[in-house]
């Protein structure tokens, strides 16, 4: 699996374990920084690089890092055609991918243990969008709303 990465300091030492990680399970990974502990550094410099570089890879997943996630995710999510899901445990991570088809989960840094991380990062990769006509309706509604703004019909 490519996979492409970003983060903030707040993060680094989850970021790193993950390179390393991540090329032992066999993945081609891309890193988008950051490259040095930097305590001043801000998400969006990396994250959004990240981001971009799944939309613009088609079959490739995401990771990105931040103390909480929070920030990263909805960074991440200002991408055109980005789902990013900020997960605190395996089954959203698996979650994430199965009913929503996300393409980049976000972690925070400082929630979770890093083999916890490692298992949801590890799960998320390893999890196929189920196609269930249910849930490509709901993502076809928010792409339609990204797109142009198109609110979905009432029932």
């Amino acid at each position: 699996m490519r996979v492409h990465i970003g983060g903030d300091h707040a993060a680094y030492d989850l970021h790193q374990d993950l390179l390393t990680f991540l090329a032992e399970e066999g993945h081609e990974v891309t890193d988008h920084g950051p490259f040095t502990l930097d305590p001043q550094d801000d998400y969006p410099v990396f994250v959004l690089r990240a981001a971009r570089a799944v939309a613009a890879d088609p079959g490739s997943l995401g990771i990105v890092l931040g103390g909480s996630g929070n920030g990263e995710q909805m960074a991440a999510n200002k991408v055109e055609g980005i789902r990013a899901a900020l997960c605190y445990d395996v089954e959203i991570a698996r979650l994430a991918r199965e009913h929503n088809d996300a393409q980049i989960i976000s972690l925070g840094g400082r929630m979770q243990p890093v083999e916890q991380a490692r298992e949801m990062v590890r799960t998320f990769l390893a999890t196929e969008f189920t196609g269930e006509t249910r849930h490509e309706r709901r993502i076809a509604m928010v792409s339609a709303y990204e797109a142009d703004g198109t609110l979905p019909d009432l029932p």
